[in-house]
């Protein structure tokens, strides 16, 4: 893997930071993963977008995009060639004082990439006991202060699913680990709203824009009530959901259902159509 660092591209086993980074110190930074076709990223504006809204939320300067996109171009052509690749852009506090004060360097620009292999078909997910903080000074911003993520996945995975779903503080339906979630009930494909403190992701944005699903308050028993459950994300683009797993049960869904086929086969189309929409 290479990886490009404050303007020099150079191979993993060599790619350092200082220390006495914030970003290692105290996860002081946000992050974007975008998924590569065939040399090609995709949805990279919208990306770049969001890094500087988290960016902005966590008090950190605006990144420089024309400097990202240089540095995104440089690590994808150095790339070993392959249909799927994930593209990881970080931007941290730079160099601080150990603890939470920031101190007076130039943030720092992490971007890697490697090839990855394509989802498996579907998924079972995970329900896990901490909620989200809707009301949280991070709550919305792709930060990262993932520790929370790990911990949940792990649980998730010690029962055999590949993703942990979580509630927020009020029992609400709220999103996955590294990925958004959306339910199918009486015909009606339904995500999260933003107020349950979820990430507003890339691929569930242009599925709201796409195709017929539309954002709701939703209870987290809506697991068991739905007919098709299915996930989002920028490399796993829409994955279907065979089961949720609970502490004392496993409960089965249709995996694909019609609609999940529906809307999977909508995103593929249209984003083939346009990598940047």
């Amino acid at each position: 893997m290479l990886i490009w660092i404050n303007g020099e591209l150079t191979d993993s086993s060599h790619a350092t930071v200082s220390a006495l980074d914030h970003g290692l110190t105290v996860g002081d930074g946000a992050f974007e993963t975008a998924k590569v076709v065939d040399g090609v990223p995709f949805a990279l504006e919208r990306h770049l977008t969001r890094l500087q809204q988290s960016a902005t939320g966590l008090g950190l300067p605006a990144p420089d995009r024309a400097l990202v996109r240089k540095a995104c171009t440089d690590v994808i052509g150095a790339l070993e060639r392959s249909d799927l690749a994930r593209l990881r852009i970080t931007y941290t506090g730079g160099i601080a004082p150990m603890g939470s004060e920031r101190g007076d360097a130039e943030p720092t620009l992490i971007v890697g990439g490697t090839p990855v292999q394509p989802y498996p078909p579907t998924a079972s997910v995970a329900a896990v006991p901490w909620p989200r903080n809707e009301r949280g000074a991070l709550a919305g911003l792709k930060t990262t202060s993932y520790a929370e993520n790990v911990v949940a996945l792990a649980r998730a995975r010690e029962r055999g699913g590949s993703e942990a779903l979580m509630a927020d503080t009020q029992g609400r339906l709220c999103e996955g680990t590294g990925s958004n979630v959306f339910v199918v009930v009486d015909g009606r494909v339904l995500t999260p709203s933003l107020a349950s403190g979820c990430l507003a992701g890339i691929t569930r944005d242009l599925v709201l824009e796409w195709t017929e699903a539309q954002e709701a308050e939703l209870d987290f028993s809506v697991l068991d009530e739905a007919d098709e459950i299915f996930l989002t994300s920028s490399v796993r683009d829409v994955q279907p959901v065979e089961a949720v797993i609970y502490d004392d049960r496993r409960h089965h869904v249709t995996a694909p259902g019609p609609k999940t086929d529906e809307i999977a086969a909508e995103f593929e189309r249209r984003s083939a159509e346009n990598p940047e929409p």
